[in-house]
């Protein structure tokens, strides 16, 4: 029985985008329910968004498998966790002027929308544990993909002290108690692969100590063969760019470049996206696009839902948890 929630999406929301966005909630629905596994692909700013209030419980109830995001999602979901009560939020944030802007800079404030990141609480906060977790896979010689890096700092218990919201708010710890793969492809494009490259121009570590997008793509092959039987995985995607296109293409390299014949495509695609079909875009091609780079077949349940992923998002959620 579903909540209310629930119930009053599927009464109000019945044409355009809002039915979009049911049909495919319903969709994941029927996919998990017949055993399917599904991945999500996720861009923008989604953890300062704190999308983990709802994303978090659908890690623990297993809607999800596998996680691609943004190195930035990664990072900033342990930010949020450790340094909450720090975070300086401006709703006017479209009225600032050059110079205000310039005043959160010296204020060491990084702004993102309308919600500013504390950078002494939440970037160096973070990059000390993150110095001694690399300091230990050097002196062992082993090397980790970022995720591991992270996993292996929220079980160290090293930043418990510095927690500042409910644990159960933060998607990737929910996702470090279940040991699910986080893929983030580009790590480097983020504020800890920028901190990482200082130290490694200081000397303290050599490049290779995070593995690289290659290593993260064969990862990914591995476990894409291993899982993608019976009802396959299906493919959830919030945003565009790098975050939803490595992960996908997964399957075309191993059917076309790798001439697995046979790969299994993607059994179930859904994509929430504000960027609208325009010309050249990833973010805004339609999901028929991807028939043609053999990443879905016609018969792929597929959907679109042209809105804000902070809004849509939850909503969907929501629906999928039957509240």
């Amino acid at each position: 029985m579903k909540g209310a929630i629930s119930q009053f999406i599927t009464h109000h929301y019945r044409h355009f985008n809002s039915a979009a966005l049911v049909d495919a909630a319903k969709a994941f629905d029927e996919h998990i329910d017949k055993g399917g596994k599904m991945m999500l692909a996720m861009a923008g700013a989604m953890s300062t968004a704190e999308l983990g209030l709802s994303l978090a419980e659908m890690i623990r109830k297993d809607k999800f498998q596998i996680i691609c995001c943004s190195a930035n999602n990664l990072e900033e979901d342990i930010m949020n966790l450790v340094a909450h009560s720090h975070y300086y939020r401006v709703p006017g944030y479209r009225d600032l002027t050059p110079e205000q802007e310039q005043e959160l800079l010296n204020n060491h404030y990084n702004r993102v929308t309308d919600t500013c990141i504390p950078e002494e609480e939440a970037f160096r906060r973070l990059e000390g544990a993150l110095v001694d977790v690399w300091t230990k896979a050097r002196e062992e010689g082993k090397r980790y993909l970022p995720y591991e890096f992270i996993y292996q700092i929220l079980r160290s218990g090293a930043l418990e002290k510095y927690y500042e919201i409910d644990p159960k708010d933060s998607w990737v710890l929910a996702a470090c108690e279940k040991n699910l793969p986080i893929i983030v492809p580009a790590w480097e494009d983020c504020t800890t692969g920028n901190i990482f490259t200082a130290h490694v121009i200081r000397g303290e570590f050599k490049p290779d100590l995070v593995k690289n997008g290659i290593e993260t793509m064969m990862f990914l092959v591995d476990w894409y063969k291993e899982n993608a039987t019976g009802p396959g995985v299906g493919f959830f995607q919030i945003g565009g760019g790098t975050a939803g296109d490595f992960p996908i293409c997964v399957v075309p390299m191993m059917e076309q470049d790798l001439q697995w014949t046979g790969t299994p495509l993607w059994s179930y695609f859904c994509q929430i996206s504000d960027s609208t079909t325009s010309y050249g875009s990833y973010s805004g091609a339609v999901p028929n696009e991807k028939i043609t780079w053999g990443k879905l077949s016609p018969s792929t349940p597929r959907f679109i839902v042209e809105s804000d992923a902070t809004i849509v998002a939850p909503l969907m959620f929501a629906y999928i948890l039957g509240w």
